[in-house]
């Protein structure tokens, strides 16, 4: 490859796949005389116009993703025009699905930066939940969507990582009768804050098996009826200070627990409420 060569990528999103097979491609041969030129986001004929135009001008071709046939078409008819070689990057693979599955493909752009944009808000919720998990810093309660209150083996954990799995950043609050509850909590929209309860006789259960986990005694403080009746009572307190919508868990699987505040959040905040 003496003649250098200008790669123009054409894509109606933001043209990554296009760029990635373009370099791919160009490296299998031996020479480094090569330019790429990415345009993201065309969707207007003029603009292709133009691109084209230039393309034709030196020793080039165009590559390019997009889900527009008329788009397509138009690409394909200047590239002939201009005497200018076209790769229609999408067309095959969505033509291949279409005949396995009998079905058309939606023809939206941007649906994989849409996914990829989701995953990573998935993981940064996942991250703030892991770092506010348990009380451990106060100011979490602050920037959460959602926090979790109640008292030890309430599900705050387990359920704290289910929502943040749907995108919500959560913080959980253990509620100890000797410890004061954070002035964050008193600070925050109390519709943001979900109050965790659940039956003494399934919390002694709950604590006597975590006990067992942990190779403790059956008997230890944490463990008695009165201690367990204590922090429910001093925990019911503080959520009525609050004024927070109070959820019993005795019975509920944690996504039982999960759907009534996802629902209760967008009935709140809306769909857009993150």
């Amino acid at each position: 490859m003496d003649e250098n060569l200008t790669i123009y990528v054409l894509s109606d999103s933001i043209g990554e796949t296009g760029e990635l097979i373009a370099r791919a491609a160009v490296r299998q041969f031996k020479s480094s005389n090569y330019e790429i030129k990415k345009f993201p986001f065309v969707s207007g004929k003029d603009k292709i116009k133009e691109i084209l135009l230039d393309a034709k001008q030196a020793s080039s071709l165009v590559i390019y993703t997009t889900v527009n046939e008329e788009n397509r078409d138009y690409i394909e008819m200047l590239g002939k025009e201009y005497n200018v070689p076209t790769v229609d990057i999408l067309s095959p693979p969505l033509n291949a699905i279409e005949k396995v599955v009998g079905l058309p493909p939606k023809r939206e752009a941007g649906l994989i930066r849409r996914l990829d944009e989701n995953y990573f808000k998935k993981v940064e919720a996942v991250e703030f939940t892991v770092r506010y998990d348990d009380g451990k810093d106060p100011r979490g309660i602050k920037k959460a969507d959602i926090c979790l209150i109640g008292v030890s083996r309430t599900s705050k954990t387990p359920l704290s990582m289910y929502l943040a799995h749907k995108n919500y950043k959560v913080a959980n609050v253990p509620l100890v009768p000797e410890v004061s509850a954070p002035k964050e909590l008193f600070e925050k929209d109390n519709k943001r804050i979900y109050g965790l309860i659940a039956n003494p006789n399934k919390l002694i259960e709950i604590r006597k098996e975590r006990l067992k986990a942990l190779g403790l005694e059956h008997s230890a403080h944490y463990a008695k009826v009165e201690r367990i009746k204590e922090e429910i009572e001093y925990s019911k307190k503080i959520m009525d200070k609050l004024g927070c919508k109070v959820i019993d868990v005795s019975s509920r699987a944690i996504e039982e627990t999960a759907i009534i505040i996802m629902e209760q959040m967008i009935k709140d905040f809306g769909d857009n409420m993150l």
